[in-house]
């Protein structure tokens, strides 16, 4: 459901060290991808990197430079030695927006089972932008942007320097 008529524009960014060696498919971020487009979001950029903090905060600060909209990352949320994207995303964000990020916690509720309390998920603002870090399962990135569908158009728009409601 859209609720803006403004454009809204969105990045996906998968963090896997699988993907980046070809032994994984990216499903989580295609998956997203697919529900940003269905939700109306223009993609304008989908790209892969390796597990790690820096890695994770120089390619978040790359995609969010002169954008204006939705970054949202997928995989390196739980508790893997290799799971750091919410400490790179932390060191990329401004401003965090623990809302969100609780919201998509308490949300998720796969097969019965709240999976959502192992995320160490972060959210926040880049200027512009709003980066939010969802779980790197398929079904786990797009029920982490349905949590949060509704309000992300006026937060991105409040980023963006627009008055609030």
């Amino acid at each position: 459901m859209r609720v803006s008529s403004q454009a809204l524009f969105a990045k996906v960014l998968t963090v896997s060290d699988g993907v980046i060696a070809g032994t994984r498919e990216n499903k989580s971020g295609v998956a997203l991808a697919d529900r940003l487009t269905a939700a109306g979001y223009e993609v304008v950029e989908s790209c892969v990197v390796a597990d790690g903090i820096e890695s994770v905060r120089d390619q978040l600060i790359t995609m969010a430079k002169g954008f204006s909209g939705l970054i949202m990352t997928t995989g390196g949320t739980g508790f893997g030695p290799r799971d750091l994207t919410p400490e790179g995303t932390r060191l990329a964000v401004e401003r965090l927006a623990p809302g969100l990020a609780e919201a998509i916690r308490g949300a998720s509720n796969t097969g019965g089972r709240n999976f959502g309390m192992l995320s160490r998920a972060v959210a926040g603002t880049l200027g512009a932008c709003l980066i939010v870090n969802s779980p790197g399962s398929s079904g786990g990135a797009v029920e982490a942007f349905e949590a949060i569908e509704a309000v992300v158009p006026h937060a991105l728009d409040l980023a963006a320097g627009g008055r609030p409601h």
